[in-house]
């Protein structure tokens, strides 16, 4: 049993940064999740049937719900990287090179998540499945996929490996 905790608590250790970031995105994605239906579905009670807009609104209502929160969260697991340990000063270079990178990752993760959300919510919407239920549905799979591409773009550009500088 101290073998299979060493084990887990080095796993743990080495990948904390990206278990954090993952934690993130998916409390903020919750929370965007159900924001998301809820709209989806109030936007059909008022009588407008167009169903492209309803997709479109829904996807701007989940981003202004999960980015906020989100970021706030990424501080919040992140801000003791961006103090100096030698100065105790705020690190503008290591916060301003992780902006660039966290920038870069979300930039193809989101334009994929969102091309998939909008034609997967149009999809159901159009064979008559509840707003909500599209709404989620179309959530899910492109969670899925933006899942994959998120870590692929972290990975990709290096944001939680320290510079040997």
């Amino acid at each position: 049993m101290a073998d299979f905790r060493l084990k887990y608590n080095y796993m743990y250790q080495k990948y904390k940064s990206t278990i954090l970031f993952n934690k993130n995105l998916i409390l903020s994605g919750i929370a965007a999740f159900f924001a998301g239906a809820l709209f989806a579905q109030l936007y059909a009670e008022q009588g407008l049937n167009n169903n492209f807009l309803n997709s479109l609104y829904t996807l701007s209502i989940e981003y202004g719900v999960y980015i906020p929160l989100f970021v706030i969260l990424f501080y919040l697991d992140n801000k003791n990287r961006y103090i100096d340990p030698i100065t105790g000063h705020k690190n503008s270079a290591q916060i301003k090179s992780d902006i660039k990178k966290l920038f870069a990752a979300f930039s193809i993760s989101e334009l994929i998540y969102s091309g998939c959300k909008i034609l997967a919510q149009y999809y159901l919407l159009q064979q008559n499945v509840e707003p909500y239920q599209a709404s989620m549905l179309a959530a899910i799979l492109a969670w899925l996929v933006f899942l994959v591409c998120i870590n692929t773009s972290i990975k990709a550009v290096n944001l939680f490996k320290r510079s040997s500088k």
